[in-house]
Parts: structure tokens; C-alpha cells; sequence
């Protein structure tokens, strides 16, 4: 049986000896203050014990994390007519480039990359009352924490050097991708993507995708088999062009951000989260990714 916390504990030790930490995001200006020497790295199993060290109870902006989290609700509204949308293949390209959309004429290559996720923040826009409110309240109830927020400081940062973004939602308009006025959709995602969460509260908030679409409290979010395809587009795509690194490193579903964390699980087993701001070249989280590989090869524990 594994220790976690003496592996946590062993790996993050570890980590303390990496000269090379990576780059911070500074595209965000909000993003470019946090220090990149945290390191946090928090565990929940199955039965709903945490495991942590480091900096595992700070909060951080999760970013990209948020996308699969807009997924999760936009499929449990919309079902498989969801796909007509967007679709389900690995980008191969940066999270944020436009060419592959012209290509395929407004239907993103998939929901994890940044026009994937404007596409699923405009049907959550045309089926909530109070989208932001909604989805905040859909977060919070994952994890039974009302502690959780956006950081409107990083909201803010978004939004006026989200370029790229604005640019990707005219052209998903400019196709019919998006039903929405687009300024509300940006500004719904940019407040999806400035989500703020510890490695303890992205362990809880994940946990329903370990546990077959339900929470620890046993409340359904998703049936088995949108759990399955939610967790097979982690796999394949969570972490943009480095998606096959990850399977081949670390080899469990998971979700990058560039703000540094990571989150990935083993179904039925544990749900695991890592922090560390600075980045590689592919915009993850260099230390994160170092250690999950750690975790997983000391354990034995991953999907193959």
C-alpha cells in the first residue's frame, strides 16, 4: 500500500533541488506578481483522505483548469448535442491559436483550447439565469465550498490584454459559432478563467471525475458515460501541444493552466493537484510536471 504522504512529502524534497523553475506567465500582467519558488502538491483518495505538502493551501489562479469545469456543466445541460459545436480531437497547436479554426470553419478542434472554451462559455451564456453567478454556485457545489471565487484583479488583467481572445470570438461569430453578443461571452470566460483555488480545493472540486460523477456528499453531476468522455478529452487534450508528453510521462487524465497548476486523476482511486508557476516552453507548469511524473512512477499508479 502507498504511503502518500511520505511520497508528497519525498517528491516535493525533490523539487526543492530544480535550478530551473521555469517562466511565469506574464501575458497576464496579474499572473506575472506570484512568486515562482511555491510549489504546492495535494492529494484526495477515494475515501476522501487529503495528503499535502508544500504550498497545497494557497490560492492561485486556475485558469485553463476552468475549462474543463465549463465543460462539465455545459454537457450535463446540453448532452451529446454538445459535439455538434465543438469537437473532440487534440489540437496539436497552442491553446490559443486561430489557424485550425478557419480550416474547420468555426468548429473548434476541441473544448480545451481557448475557442473551444468560448464556444461552451456561449451555450452556458444562453442556458443560465446568471451565468457567472450560476457557474460560480456549479463550482462551489462540486466541492461543498463557498470560499471559492473569481479574482477580479486577474479578471480584469484578462480582459484588457485578452486580444488573442477577442480575436478568436469575432471569428467563432463570424461563422455562427456563437449565438451571443460577444463581449458577454468574453467576459464571462475571462471570469471562468480567473477562478481562484488551492491544490486542496482543486482535489475536491475534481473528485467527480474520479468518482463516476459524483461529489463526496454523492450528488450527480455527470452520468458514467460523460464522466468517461470528460475524462478522455483530459487525456488527449489537457494540455494542449504537450498532451502526448503528458500521457507518456505521467499517463493519467489531467488539466494544465497558466497559472501554474495541474490537476489529474486515476478513476475510482485518488485525484491529485499540483502548483507551481513557473512554466516550460508549452505553457505548463515545469515543476508540476516533473513531479507528477515522480508521483506516478513511484507508485505505480496511472491509467496503463
Amino acid at each position: 500500500m502507498n504511503n502518500f504522504q511520505n511520497i508528497l512529502e519525498h517528491i516535493a524534497r525533490d523539487i526543492e533541488l530544480v535550478k530551473d523553475r521555469g517562466t511565469v506567465a506574464s501575458y497576464i500582467p496579474e499572473l506575472a506578481h506570484v512568486d515562482k519558488n511555491k510549489f504546492g502538491m495535494h492529494l484526495i483518495d477515494a475515501q476522501g483522505n487529503h495528503y499535502g505538502t508544500g504550498d497545497s493551501e494557497e490560492g492561485f489562479s486556475i485558469q485553463s483548469i476552468s475549462k474543463v469545469l465549463s465543460l462539465s456543466q455545459a454537457f450535463a445541460i446540453m448532452g451529446d448535442k454538445l459535439w455538434e459545436r465543438v469537437d473532440v480531437e487534440p489540437s496539436g497547436d497552442p491553446f490559443n491559436h486561430l489557424s485550425l479554426l478557419e480550416l474547420e470553419h468555426g468548429i473548434p478542434r476541441n473544448p480545451l483550447i481557448n475557442a473551444g472554451a468560448l464556444v461552451i462559455a456561449d451555450v452556458l451564456i444562453s442556458h443560465l439565469e446568471n451565468p457567472k453567478a450560476d457557474f460560480l454556485a456549479y463550482v462551489r457545489k462540486m466541492a461543498n465550498d463557498e470560499n471559492i471565487n473569481y479574482d477580479m484583479d486577474v479578471a480584469a488583467s484578462e480582459s484588457k490584454t485578452g486580444y488573442t481572445n477577442y480575436a478568436a470570438a469575432n471569428l467563432l461569430k463570424s461563422y455562427g459559432n456563437i449565438k451571443n453578443d460577444v463581449d458577454d461571452v468574453l467576459d464571462f470566460y475571462f471570469h471562468q478563467c480567473s477562478l481562484k483555488m488551492s491544490c486542496r480545493q482543486l482535489t475536491e472540486v475534481f473528485y467527480i471525475f474520479m468518482n463516476r460523477g459524483k461529489c463526496r456528499r454523492g450528488n450527480a453531476f455527470l452520468n458514467i458515460n460523460q464522466v468517461k468522455r470528460v475524462n478522455a478529452i483530459m487525456l488527449t487534450c489537457g494540455f494542449y501541444d504537450e498532451a502526448g508528453e503528458f500521457a507518456f510521462e505521467v499517463g493519467l487524465p489531467g488539466k494544465s493552466g497558466v497559472g501554474g497548476g495541474i490537476v489529474a486523476l486515476l478513476p475510482n482511486q485518488f485525484c491529485i493537484a499540483t502548483w507551481s508557476p513557473g512554466l516550460n516552453v508549452k505553457g505548463n507548469s515545469k515543476l508540476g510536471m516533473i513531479a507528477l511524473e515522480q508521483f506516478t512512477t513511484q507508485t505505480g499508479l496511472s491509467i496503463f
